[in-house]
């Protein structure tokens, strides 16, 4: 529940980023009837096929997270073709069997002993992006190429399993908020397409989640679904 109330004001934060950061109207009215065909809103499911990973690095087939957009579009005169910018909301996730120890300071993660039972592990990977895109929309058929730029915040993990602290009986819940030795930065080139509201997505992370030297130059490739009902790919121009 509260990762669903996150999502909803994450949302509500990019709709209002945009109306501020785009106002076509001035300030008597908040959004007129042109600006809002000019918005595209879009929610989307994606899971991380995780790159370059160690030999001894087991991940899941299914790496599911969020994406939430929302953008301006801004039309080449009456062609088929625009540019987009806005701001969006994304969440990946890392499911694998490593754990993190130590200080939030001092963090490292260690294979999970084989003697051990676990439920889950998994590091949790949230951005707020800027999303920058070329679209072409033809009728009912919309494609765009596009790059981001994404900011970290709060990245974490969460072990479900085994007590490997204090070799009890019980099941062991160990998360660490904010772990310092991952990149705050991550940036790709994207690219979707769909017909209507409903979009395929994909992303390329040219960067490392870990700092050089701190842990192993793994990268995701992102590729879901998305839909954008309120989409100003429909010619509202």
């Amino acid at each position: 529940m509260k990762s669903f109330k996150k999502i909803l004001i994450s949302l509500t934060a990019v709709v209002l980023c945009i109306t501020i950061l785009f106002p076509g109207t001035g300030y008597s009215q908040l959004v007129t009837q042109a600006t809002k065909k000019r918005i595209s809103i879009g929610v989307g499911l994606h899971t991380d096929i995780w790159m370059n990973t160690p030999s001894d690095m087991d991940v899941y087939v299914i790496n599911r997270g969020v994406n939430l957009l929302a953008t301006y579009n801004m039309p080449f005169g009456k062609s088929d073709f625009s540019f987009a910018i806005g701001l969006g909301v994304s969440i990946h996730n890392l499911f694998w069997n490593y754990r993190f120890e130590g200080s939030r300071d001092s963090m490292q993660f260690v294979k999970i002993e084989d003697t051990l039972s676990y439920k889950r592990s998994k590091l949790v990977l949230p951005y707020i992006e800027l999303p920058v895109e070329f679209r072409f929309n033809k009728k009912n058929f919309a494609a765009g190429i596009g790059f981001k730029v994404g900011y970290m915040v709060n990245g974490r993990s969460k072990y479900v399993g085994d007590d490997y602290l204090y070799q009890t009986d019980n099941k062991l819940i160990v998360a660490f908020k904010n772990i310092r030795n991952i990149e705050k930065f991550a940036y790709g080139p994207t690219v979707r397409f769909g017909y209507k509201w409903i979009h395929v997505t994909g992303y390329y992370s040219l960067g490392s989640i870990f700092q050089k030297g701190k842990g192993p130059d793994i990268y995701p490739i992102s590729v879901g679904i998305m839909v954008m009902p309120f989409n100003s790919d429909k010619k509202g121009h």
